[in-house]
């Protein structure tokens, strides 16, 4: 692995290379304080960070022109949730306060999320919902053996060119696979994603997922999803959390300012009152 030192000084490199030397003609071993190793292996070869915002009308498109392959037992829940939300009795998939996981969250997601690249690290933060976090470890790490099973997996990636390549396993079963947010099965265990994320234009991002779940699905799936970046615009993601649009200001019995529940509909569905 080739490693490149730069001291943190004005004239660093040069500072480095004179001291480097003379130490190793006295075979001394030195440490240098200060220094900052960086790792090109690890390192990303394109500027991922920002505010990406999901393409809604190429998951529409999807939902129709890529379904998952269903195995024929799980087809018959998948055309009742279907037939339900056409009746205007939509499954809501994203109707707790839980993480949306994966994949879900890459599938069918409405809201934006932040992409930082951090040394060892991609981390996802997602819009409105505080649990909507993915840690992908670039460290060269392994999964580990006895991973806890979480929503989201355990994501590790490594850069091919400019893709980047991310395994992620240890998946909870109660993850949905959601095409639409109508629309979803939980895998019921043994899901493993791979994705190869990369910028098919500047400000263009593709997903390309393959998500086996040999519990529901016949065989893998093959999907892409896009989202689009504007950085003239400075988006940000904003603090939110599912609960609050069930709730609506009010005050206590002591004139004190807090949330209290709105008035549901017979369907449990809330309408904000404007």
């Amino acid at each position: 692995m080739r490693l490149q030192l730069t001291l943190l000084t004005e004239g660093g490199p040069a500072i480095v290379n004179t001291f480097v030397k003379k130490a190793a003609a006295l075979g001394i071993s030195v440490t240098l304080a200060g220094a900052c190793i960086v790792s090109s292996a690890h390192a990303a070869p394109s500027d991922f960070d920002g505010v990406w915002i999901p393409d809604v009308r190429d998951q529409h498109r999807q939902e129709i022109e890529n379904a998952p392959p269903w195995k024929p037992e799980i087809l018959p829940q998948v055309q009742r949730l279907i037939a339900e939300e056409k009746a205007g009795r939509p499954f809501l998939v994203l109707s707790h306060c839980l993480p949306h996981g994966m994949p879900s969250w890459m599938l069918m997601t409405h809201n934006a999320f932040e992409w930082l690249t951090t040394p060892g690290r991609v981390t996802m933060l997602g819009e409105v919902d505080g649990n909507r976090m993915r840690r992908i470890f670039t460290d060269g790490r392994a999964h580990p053996d006895d991973a806890d099973l979480t929503l989201h997996g355990h994501s590790i990636g490594h850069w091919e060119g400019d893709v980047l390549v991310v395994d992620t396993t240890a998946i909870a079963p109660q993850a949905y696979i959601a095409p639409s947010e109508a629309v979803g099965i939980p895998n019921n265990g043994d899901m493993h994603i791979v994705e190869r994320l990369h910028l098919a234009k500047p400000n263009v991002l593709h997903d390309d997922l393959e998500i086996t779940a040999p519990k529901v699905l016949t065989g893998t799936w093959k999907t892409t999803r896009i989202f689009r970046r504007y950085p003239e615009r400075h988006y940000e993601i904003i603090e939110g959390e599912c609960e609050q649009e069930d709730l609506v200001p009010g005050k206590d019995q002591y004139g004190n300012d807090i949330f209290v529940p709105q008035p549901q509909n017979p369907d449990g569905s809330v309408r904000a009152v404007k």
